[in-house]
């Protein structure tokens, strides 16, 4: 297995998923620039513990260069760092989040992935107590 990867198997992709992931079962919590909402879910067999989904919506970031660029940052950051959860994750749990840019400028990627780390952080300590 490699680490430090971010194959297509752990993004969000179906509208169902979506929708699942932003229903009253979800919990929240914000690190500014960023929102994460999750959902915890039981671990199906021959998928990823943990898949994500960006979001970087027109109205913070009105051109798509900007966008773009916010959600690279994003994705990096997690990539360097999904560790952090995944590795205190207990067996039989999975999770969806999604990571939601709430900043009307764009930020240095050295802050983004210090609201990352900090918001995995958060989601393992929340998800290992229970």
């Amino acid at each position: 297995m490699r680490l430090y990867t971010f194959p297509k198997a752990e993004h969000i992709c179906l509208r169902r998923d979506i929708e699942e992931l932003f229903t009253n079962a979800s919990r929240a919590m914000t690190v500014f620039p960023l929102r994460a909402v999750y959902r915890v879910m039981p671990q199906e067999e021959g998928k990823p513990r943990v898949s994500v989904l960006l979001s970087v919506a027109k109205r913070h970031l009105r051109k798509a260069v900007s966008r773009n660029l916010a959600k690279r940052q994003m994705r990096e950051a997690y990539r360097k760092n999904k560790l952090l959860l995944t590795s205190k994750l207990p067996d039989g749990k999975a999770l969806h989040i999604a990571f939601i840019w709430l900043a009307d400028t764009h930020m240095d990627s050295a802050r983004v992935e210090k609201s990352i780390v900090k918001l995995l952080q958060n989601i393992a300590e929340k998800e290992t107590e229970v």
